[in-house]
């Protein structure tokens, strides 16, 4: 690649150093133009090559981008199982850029040789005025506009190549970082709450991939080269260069300016919109509350309090911009101006010839043309600029999962040690020092008043949640001993606010696993009682349910979402009001689902209101104020609780409880409550 970028660069050297040793005269002999065109003709060909190369390198990025850089995929040879990955997440960031090192490298050459190139319109010029005109030779004309034309289309071609590697290079860096970038606003609610726009670190990805992709980075490409033509125009003479020189310094201002002047303004806008989109998301989610209480008049007017504050914060983003943009385009035009004037007086004087001035306007145009092109998408680079760091922000406190050493399905006991649990982002505990322990074939029902930390309790004994203090176990071992995923194998949880996604109502009960058996998913169906009632649909199985399952019932949804929690036989289930919209049948079947599960040895944790579904538990824990309130046998707490009530019917004997359960049973019998 490099090799032929340097031929080609020496062929346009041939090309123009032949012509002025062989052309200089009143006609242009044929060999040296033939030769020049043939220099001229294999430069092109070369390019041909390069643009094979650098998109074949882009290529190889893409491909192997995902492979190196993302984290919590298959364990290979080169990182063994159960060792941590090392290294920040700037560091990712900056791999997936290092990824795409040879790819910037060749918009770097190609860069390089536009710039070359682009000085084909002014040495034209030049020759024109100082060596066609005062010869009158038609042969001269024709023979160098041969070569401008033939060096123009390989300017036009390089640039296509360079803005076809551009968007490449912002595939790539896409692809690298858009699994672990959506991983890790999965994760994020559960760790720093739901405050903010959940859709921003997205945006901002978008953001980076959009000013790669574009117009901004040429510029970056291009500033470089800004001395050279300085340079050229100082050999022109050095009043001609000193003009030029003191343009681009004014100019540089403007960029620095413009960079302080727009930093907030874009924070500002960022915010504004986060707020507005919130605004909208909440609405339509709810728009059948919105429509039935008629909310939509006060939720339109905040939205429109949003949508204004966010169009004031882009118009001073648009404003500064603008202006700077403005003034740049002016002061460039008048430097072309003062150089042409300058250069008029410096012919009065005799002190150059008139291809000079001609000359050296353009070349300062093009001097100055990086910045002017800088300073037009300086908003675009301001906003990926800041989403990269946000980017950064996000990745590390979402550090990528590590591959921990696979550890044997949980099969014995589920424990929780003295946990005490908050809210994401919340630093008010919502339930504290809760401890209990449950072994295969046991069942756990947990009652309490609403605001008690039932929810709570049950979010940290999935995982969802980690507790501000306190343990969480499965047959001993720590729940973050296991990677969420193989973790995810072993537990099926059926939250309160059910939430199915928009697929079909097989690909919901698989969890969207690719390559599920179709003998664990009807398995699923039938053990929740669901099975009649998803092939009653027209399409059985293959019904699409539509975002958040709109297609179906909310009883529909709670019992597709059972079956979904019981897909191939976790070990503990946990389920949260899971009978809130179940009809009596919908309850007997879920009685029955609760049974096969502590047949089968697997452990059921319920939380209720309704007493119906408790017959299928064994234990009871009485929850209230965020504190275990009782803790044992089903009938012994339902005695002491309700004094009345002597007993309740049981699904089943009620089996011994483990031995490491005895002092946290006397404990909360004794010193239970608030």
């Amino acid at each position: 690649m490099q090799a032929k970028v340097r031929l080609f660069g020496l062929t346009l050297v041939a090309c123009v150093v032949g012509y002025f040793l062989f052309g200089s005269g009143r006609h242009v002999s044929m060999g040296p133009m033939l030769l020049a065109l043939a220099l001229a003709g294999f430069g092109i060909l070369a390019i041909f090559r390069a643009r094979a190369d650098a998109l074949q390198t882009i290529r190889n990025a893409i491909a192997d981008t995902p492979r190196r850089i993302l984290p919590g995929g298959k364990p290979s040879a080169s990182r063994p199982v159960g060792k941590r990955r090392s290294g920040s997440a700037r560091s990712e960031l900056a791999a997936a850029l290092a990824s795409c090192r040879s790819a910037f490298l060749a918009v770097g050459l190609f860069s390089g040789m536009l710039n070359v190139l682009m000085l084909a319109g002014s040495l034209y010029m030049l020759e024109v005025y100082d060596r066609v005109l005062p010869s009158r030779s038609l042969p001269t004309l024709v023979g160098i506009t041969i070569l401008l034309v033939i060096l123009y289309c390989g300017q036009g071609f390089l640039d296509f190549v360079r803005a076809r590697v551009l968007v490449r290079i912002g595939g790539a860096l896409d692809e690298a970082l858009g699994h672990r970038v959506y991983t890790s606003m999965l994760r994020l609610p559960l760790k720093a709450g739901r405050d903010g726009d959940s859709l921003q670190p997205m945006r901002d990805l978008d953001s980076v991939r959009g000013f790669l992709s574009g117009m901004g980075p040429t510029a970056l490409f291009d500033l470089p080269w800004m001395p050279i033509y300085l340079v050229i125009i100082f050999m022109f003479h050095w009043v001609l260069g000193v003009t030029a020189l003191l343009g681009a310094m004014v100019l540089v201002v403007l960029t620095l300016l413009a960079e302080r002047l727009t930093r907030q303004p874009v924070s500002a806008a960022t915010l504004s919109g986060n707020r507005r989109g919130g605004l909208i998301t909440a609405g339509t989610r709810n728009a059948e509350v919105v429509a039935a209480m008629g909310m939509a008049g006060g939720l339109a007017s905040r939205w429109q309090d949003a949508n204004l504050e966010f169009i004031a914060d882009q118009r001073k983003v648009s404003d500064v911009a603008g202006s700077f943009g403005a003034v740049s385009k002016v002061l460039r035009m008048l430097l072309q101006s003062s150089m042409l004037g300058i250069g008029a007086w410096l012919v009065i004087e005799q002190e150059a010839t008139a291809g000079v001035i001609i000359a050296a306007s353009i070349l300062s145009g093009r001097a100055l043309a990086p910045v002017d092109l800088a300073i037009a998408n300086w908003k675009g680079f301001a906003s990926a600029r800041q989403g990269w760091q946000r980017l950064t922000k996000v990745l590390a406190a979402m550090p990528a999962e590590t591959e921990p050493l696979q550890l044997p399905a949980p099969s014995a006991s589920v424990v929780m040690q003295n946990a005490s649990i908050a809210a994401p982002g919340v630093q008010r505990l919502l339930v504290q020092d809760a401890s209990f322990a449950m072994e295969a074939g046991h069942g756990l029902g947990i009652i309490g008043p609403s605001g008690s930390g039932k929810s709570t309790l049950v979010r940290a004994l999935v995982g969802a949640w980690q507790p501000i203090a306190g343990r969480v176990k499965l047959d001993g071992a720590d729940l973050d001993q296991w990677s969420s995923q193989e973790r995810g194998r072993h537990i099926g949880y059926l939250p309160q606010d059910v939430e199915l996604f928009a697929g079909t109502v097989a690909e919901n009960i698989s969890r969207f696993e690719p390559d599920a058996d179709a003998d664990a998913i009807i398995a699923a169906a039938k053990a929740a009682g669901a099975h009649e009632l998803i092939v009653s649909f027209r399409q059985g199985y293959e019904t699409e349910i539509g975002d958040h399952g709109e297609a179906l019932s909310a009883g529909q949804r709670q019992r597709i979402a059972l079956a979904r929690a019981l897909y191939r036989d976790p070990f503990l289930v946990v389920l949260d009001e899971p009978n809130s919209n179940l009809d009596m049948d919908g309850e007997q079947a879920l009685i029955r689902a609760m049974l096969g599960v502590r047949e089968r040895g697997g452990i059921v944790v319920i939380v209720a209101h309704r007493p119906n579904v408790l017959t299928a538990v064994d234990f009871i824990m009485a929850m209230n104020q965020g504190r275990m309130h009782e803790f044992g046998p089903k009938d012994e707490v339902f005695a002491k609780m309700f004094p009345m009530l002597r007993s309740v019917p049981s699904g089943s004997p009620p089996p011994r409880m483990a031995a490491e359960t005895a002092p946290v049973t006397a404990a909360t019998r004794t010193g239970g409550g608030n």
